[in-house]
């Protein structure tokens, strides 16, 4: 799906860029986490999906925060500040009210601003949000007691980038590609001074005591296993918010839009009274995905110039395949591509054919495969057989091509040999798995 046009509403003298999808009608205002930047957001296949769902029943709003992304780069804002741009951004396309989705960080400030501002506010939804992040003595659920905190913010600038995030975030999504983009949406978002800002700031809010100011209908969602927000932050909003839902869902992923399906299912019941999304459209497809071996060392050895020369060429050849094959492109990692096949054989051909052509160019790729059937939502493709696909290619060495065992049962005849490659627990994938390589 093409990324939604830019906008941008005044708050005072700063610039607020903000993005609309779907003409649903409730108007649902998005305010996220820590770390945004709008157009970096949209690459990543899980977030697209979590706001195409929401804009089937909504018209979604969601911004970046003063300070960062797209947004004026200018000193971190106080939750006042950060309210006026909520507002700023609902009176540009004239809403005089809407339910604010708060997440994580942006939990706090909705639930602020829905007691602040309750003719502004139609309801109210926390998804793992939480209610103060410093562990204290009467708040033993917080992510770190301040001295933890200082050393944390130590080490800032060397971790920025890292995108070591996803861990913790969401496990169930990372691996090499997500932690690729989950970099360079630290690097897009923010410099690192401006990070240690906001998260000193952030890290100081407390919202327990405005927390029962809340008159707005509320539904407050907690993953009883989050690994950022400990549940005790959901239910205390739920305890403290008067007629607030709660609802506890299994998993450990902290962002909504990680395997996000039950968390849309319960929004689109509370706004609409219907919980059945439509079905998905569902196609049976052939996964590839590819990888640059060591892209990062090679930066390091070639600097950034050469490097994106190497990443053109790369990526020409890798679309010229696609094209032979009648591949589609789905998405690119940054250093790599995300493609499908009608047929797992034209897939292995295509891997055979990008693998040759890199190798010769002495930009080694690693590749994975597998079939599976896909959720078809636009032009985006989800289900497990992506992550199964994503997986399989993380185990692969330099020019490598690495298949399930689906891929190999379904090329029988083809003359297409394999060597085993053992059984591997996939990670967020269940059971153990057969991996083969192509020869």
């Amino acid at each position: 799906m093409d990324l939604p046009t830019t906008r941008y509403a005044t708050s005072g003298d700063v610039q607020i860029a903000y993005m609309v999808l779907g003409d649903g009608p409730v108007n649902l205002v998005y305010v996220q986490g820590a770390i945004t930047n709008l157009a970096v957001m949209w690459e990543l296949p899980a977030f697209r999906q979590f706001c195409t769902q929401l804009s089937g029943f909504a018209r979604l709003i969601w911004f970046d925060k003063r300070g960062m992304g797209l947004s004026d780069r200018v000193r971190v804002g106080t939750l006042e500040e950060r309210m006026d741009d909520v507002r700023a951004v609902m009176d540009a396309i004239d809403v005089e009210s809407a339910v604010l989705l708060g997440s994580s960080e942006g939990g706090p400030m909705s639930v602020l601003f829905a007691a602040a501002h309750p003719e502004r506010t139609a309801g109210l939804v926390l998804v793992g949000a939480e209610v103060k992040e410093r562990i204290t003595e009467d708040w033993p659920w917080g992510e770190a007691t301040r001295e933890e905190h200082e050393k944390d913010m130590a080490t800032v600038e060397a971790r920025w980038g890292a995108g070591r995030f996803m861990e913790s975030v969401a496990p169930s999504l990372a691996d090499p590609f997500t932690r690729e983009w989950a970099g360079r949406l630290q690097v897009n978002s923010a410099t690192p001074s401006a990070a240690e800002a906001f998260m000193r700031m952030a890290f100081e809010i407390d919202v327990r005591a405005v927390a029962a100011a809340v008159r707005a209908p509320t539904l407050v969602l907690h993953r009883v296993g989050d690994r950022v927000c400990s549940i005790e932050n959901g239910r205390f909003l739920a305890r403290e918010i008067p007629g607030a839902v709660f609802v506890e869902l299994p998993g450990d992923d902290h962002a909504p839009w990680a395997n996000g399906d039950d968390i849309v299912a319960e929004i689109r019941e509370f706004l609409t009274g219907v919980r059945e999304a439509s079905e998905p459209d569902r196609i049976l497809v052939t996964v590839l995905f590819t990888d640059i071996v060591r892209s990062t060392e090679q930066v390091a050895a070639v600097g950034d110039r050469a490097w994106r020369a190497t990443l053109d060429a790369h990526d020409q050849v890798v679309r010229e395949q696609l094209r032979r094959f009648r591949g589609r492109e789905v998405n690119t990692t940054g250093d790599g591509f995300f493609a499908v096949f009608d047929g797992p054989a034209r897939a292995i051909r295509c891997a055979q054919a990008i693998r040759d052509a890199t190798a010769a160019m002495d930009t080694p790729i690693r590749l994975g495969l597998h079939t599976g059937e896909c959720e078809q939502r636009g032009d985006d493709l989800a289900g497990l057989a992506v992550h199964i696909a994503a997986r399989v290619g993380a185990l692969a060495d330099g020019s490598e091509i690495l298949v399930s065992r689906t891929v190999t049962d379904l090329v029988a005849g083809s003359g297409i040999r394999f060597e085993p490659r053992g059984e591997h627990q996939l990670r967020g994938v269940p059971g153990t798995w057969s991996v083969y390589a192509v020869v």
